[in-house]
């Protein structure tokens, strides 16, 4: 487990500082050390077998639909603002999850939350709380597809 978060904690060292000097990487290989012993009981990140595989899903699948979903949302919300007429309904909702694992949970729960127009304000056990700015439907289902349902599907494939 702690060579997992070392090994996170340097990559992420080099990609955001660039490895043009040689006293950048040993800085790096110091603070991630330090850095993996503090965290070490927190961070979850394991290297299995399908840890490649999971990764790959997650950028080649995800990240495209996570990028088309905000665009969506981001002409949504701009069309409201620059039409007070189109209207608006604003209310919390609560939706369940089929997710069980934190980390699926809690990238589902940002996933919403950076696409405009909705928030997650919580998590509890399966259930997010969501502010969202056209609440379309009182629908258990009808609310999860509208907004955790792409996401959820394949976040279940990539974390689960």
């Amino acid at each position: 487990m702690y060579i997992s978060v070392f090994i996170v904690t340097y990559f992420t060292w080099i990609l955001l500082t660039g490895y043009n000097d040689i006293s950048e990487l040993i800085v790096g290989f110091f603070v991630s050390l330090i850095v993996a012993s503090v965290l070490k009981k927190y961070y979850r990140i394991r290297f299995d077998s399908k840890f490649l595989v999971r990764f790959v899903k997650f950028v080649l699948v995800y990240l495209p639909v996570f990028i088309w979903e905000m665009i969506k949302a981001n002409f949504d919300v701009a069309a409201r603002v620059l039409n007070p007429k189109l209207p608006i309904n604003p209310g919390f909702v609560k939706v369940k999850t089929n997710l069980k694992k934190e980390a699926s949970k809690l990238t589902l729960a940002n996933s919403i939350t950076l696409t405009p127009g909705t928030l997650t304000l919580d998590v509890k056990d399966d259930t997010l709380f969501i502010h969202w700015i056209d609440v379309k439907t009182l629908d258990e289902n009808e609310k999860k597809e509208k907004i955790s349902g792409t996401f959820e599907k394949i976040l279940k494939g990539v974390f689960e």
